[in-house]
Formats: C-alpha cells, sequence, structure tokens
C-alpha cells in the first residue's frame, strides 16, 4: 500500500486532499495543529493516520514523522494567508509569523521527508509542493502570502535537483480559487468570484503522486477557468 504524509489536513485543500487518497486506497497521514478534525477523517477510513503537530515545530514534526513510517509522498500543503493590506500597514510580526509557517513549516515537511526517502529501502519518493497562482500573480494586498509563495518554487526547484540522486521527485501544484473556506470568506466581499470545487485540485495531486518513479509533473496550474489569471487587464 503507497503512503503519502499531508500537512495541513485539518480543512480545507488538504482535507480535500487525504479524502480523494483514501477512496483511492493510499495510507494517509493527516497532520495538522487541531486534532479533532483529523479523528473525524480517521473515524471514516482505516488507513488514515492522525497526527498532531505543528509545522514550524521541527521537534513536534521528527515524532509525527518517526510515527508514520514507511513515506511514498509528502503532500506539503500546509500554508496561511497572513493579513490583507499593503506593505506599510503590515506589522513585522505578521510578516514573521506567515513566513515562519509558509516557508519555515514547508522547509521542515521537506527536510524530514526527504531525509527518510534518502535512507528508506527502497530508496527515494517523491515532494509536492502546494504552490499557488500567487507563485506567479498576486492579489492586490498579499505582500505576506505572495513573497512565500515565490520562495516555495524556489524550494521546489531545489528539491528536484539534489533529489535526483537518491530517486526523490518534486514537483508544485499552483491551484487557483479552489472552493474553500477562505474563498468562501473572499466571495463575501467579491461575489463574482469565479471559483471550482476542491476535488479538482486534489484529484489533480493524487495524478501527480500517481506517476511512475521516471515521471514527474515539475509544475501543474489548476484553476477555476474563468479567473483572470492570463491575458491583459
Amino acid at each position: 500500500m503507497k503512503s503519502i504524509m499531508i500537512t495541513g489536513a485539518s480543512s480545507g485543500i488538504g482535507a480535500a486532499t487525504a479524502e480523494v487518497f483514501l477512496e483511492a486506497g493510499w495510507r494517509v497521514g493527516i497532520l495538522a495543529r487541531r486534532m479533532e478534525p483529523l479523528e473525524e477523517i480517521a473515524a471514516r477510513h482505516a488507513q488514515a493516520v492522525p497526527l498532531q503537530a505543528d509545522v514550524t515545530d521541527a521537534k513536534a514534526m521528527s515524532a509525527a514523522f518517526d510515527q508514520f513510517g514507511h513515506i511514498d509522498v509528502l503532500f506539503n500543503n500546509a500554508g496561511l494567508f497572513g493579513p490583507s493590506a499593503p506593505i506599510d500597514e503590515v506589522s513585522l510580526e505578521d510578516w514573521a509569523h506567515v513566513l515562519s509557517v509558509n516557508v519555515g513549516g514547508m522547509f521542515i515537511a521537506a527536510q524530514l521527508a526527504f531525509a527518510r526517502m534518502r535512507a528508506q529501502d527502497p530508496q527515494g519518493g517523491r515532494i509536492i509542493n502546494n504552490g499557488s497562482i500567487s507563485a506567479h500573480a498576486p492579489r492586490p494586498g498579499s505582500v505576506c502570502y505572495t513573497t512565500t509563495k515565490h520562495a516555495v518554487t524556489g524550494l521546489t526547484k531545489t528539491l528536484s535537483l539534489d533529489g535526483r540522486p537518491f530517486g526523490i521527485a518534486c514537483g508544485q501544484i499552483d491551484i487557483g480559487n479552489a472552493e474553500t473556506e477562505l474563498l468562501r470568506q473572499i466571495k463575501k466581499t467579491q461575489p463574482d468570484t469565479p471559483t471550482m470545487h476542491v476535488n479538482h485540485a486534489a484529484r489533480s495531486v493524487l495524478h501527480m503522486a500517481e506517476l511512475p518513479p521516471e515521471a514527474n509533473v515539475q509544475f501543474m496550474t489548476v484553476m477555476a477557468s474563468k479567473m483572470p489569471f492570463v491575458g491583459r487587464g
């Protein structure tokens, strides 16, 4: 049975992706700070392994990886948007917090997964980083989130290069306007925002994960069709 660890699995894209992988027969480590929603998923699926940790806590993350054991795929998903404001209205505390989760947390998870994939037998695995449309084109007032998502692209490229000798592939999925609680909040003030069902993103992650070792999706963009992503304003 193939195994995947999903960070930020208690809600949104992470929870939807966990459900899709569980239905496909994978063993799924569902990791988040809040245990209750993870236990709800585990109550429905025997292959779900609830793991409580804050992605910025290296010690807790290491313990979670040890508890989970062999790992074929990491979906490096946990993140937060942070304040929506121009840069001169963003506090240094908020900036540091978003950076610690979206970059620091992704680094910690990737480091732990990489080490296990390199050491395990058979060697190798796959890391899928959740980038964002914001890794290419930002929303207004998103300096914290957008900066961190550009950093994720650098992490993805470096992991791809450094993982080659060890059979570790790395790819990035850039998701635009999946219908999650975050998007529902945005639609309260921007009701015409185009969206898509979150399962379209989740199934895209499954496609990336199920490729054979000799194939890799380096970058995938999956988004609501009517998003104003391509073209001129």
